[in-house]
């Protein structure tokens, strides 16, 4: 599990992250209104959102979800199916050819469990999925997870633990179902 931040509200830093969420939140607004056949206007958008241009071959297909925009990395041939949302506070990296099907829920923040502590603070931690992932349609993936790379995490599953490399899981939790050889060393 990849280590938290805490980020007080209430603060100055807050204010700031908040004042891109309302940008985010407009982009994403925009972005989910386009005729689908606007590949243009698609990608100018994904690219103000996420502060970069788009990686050549990956797609992100509308409707589309971010709290933040700027904390999402995405690696070369990522395919991200429709009505994803992506909470990405906390940072999510995803590698080259990973496939997120539709419906697919990422999410890097939260609150403190404590009563005491949960509307002075935001939790958040990064979420990692390697190369060569498939992950089901409908399944989340919770704050400080890694996804080893070649690992399948079926449909609807919530990950609340790292998924070691090469690894099928499936249900709330996840339960470990078996365990995959390593693809032939060819360029994919």
């Amino acid at each position: 599990m990849l280590a938290e931040r805490r980020i007080r509200t209430r603060t100055p830093e807050w204010q700031t992250i908040y004042d891109r969420i309302q940008v985010a939140m407009d982009l994403t607004s925009r972005l989910n209104v386009l005729p689908f056949s606007d590949i243009d206007s698609r990608n100018a958008l994904l690219s103000e959102l996420l502060g970069k241009p788009l990686p050549e071959k990956a797609i992100i297909h509308p409707p589309f979800y971010s709290t933040y925009g700027l904390g999402i990395e995405l690696g070369e041939r990522t395919s991200v199916g429709q009505a994803c949302s992506f909470l990405d506070l906390g940072g999510i990296t995803i590698g080259d050819r990973a496939m997120i099907s539709p419906k697919v829920t990422l999410i890097t923040e939260g609150h403190p469990i404590d009563p005491a502590e949960r509307y002075g603070f935001i939790i958040t931690a990064p979420i990692v999925i390697e190369a060569d992932v498939w992950i089901g349609a409908a399944a989340t993936v919770l704050p400080g997870v890694t996804i080893g790379h070649d690992s399948v995490v079926g449909a609807g599953a919530v990950v609340a633990k790292d998924v070691p490399p090469l690894t099928v899981v499936t249900g709330a939790g996840y339960i470990e179902r078996r365990h995959l050889e390593p693809p032939p060393s060819s360029e994919v």
